[in-house]
């Protein structure tokens, strides 16, 4: 069974920091390219980042200079590191593995991802 946990969201003030971690079992994790996504109330779920899976990301516009991915192998974990945050990025966070090993040019698309978490919440106040 293949199985992807998120943890780490919150409630923080606008300006702080969140680490989220997502955790797989190693089938899944080893040579998987690796998702963030977010949806917000009302919106549609859209991807924050992508790791390959042996380190290259890519960033949304809207998080580049303020979020960043990493992953430990030995682990089994991949982080999202949220700077500066704002109330704008309030949201559902999800982490999603790809059975590609390295990002697709549509990494950010929800269709490139085969496995999912539940969501961890993150919640900005101004």
């Amino acid at each position: 069974q293949v199985q992807v946990v998120e943890s780490g969201g919150g409630l923080v003030q606008a300006g702080g920091s969140l680490r989220l971690s997502c955790t797989a079992s190693e089938l899944t994790f080893r040579g998987y390219a690796m998702g963030w996504f977010r949806q917000a109330p009302g919106k549609e779920r859209e991807g924050v980042s992508c790791i390959s899976w042996n380190g290259p990301t890519y960033y949304a516009d809207s998080v580049k200079g303020r979020f960043f991915t990493s992953r430990e192998l030995v682990k089994n974990t991949v982080y999202l590191q949220m700077n500066s945050l704002k109330p704008e990025d309030t949201a559902m966070y999800y982490c999603a593995a790809d059975r590609d090993d390295y990002c697709s040019r549509s990494w950010s698309d929800r269709l490139q991802y085969q496995y999912w978490g539940q969501g961890t919440q993150v919640t900005v106040s101004s």
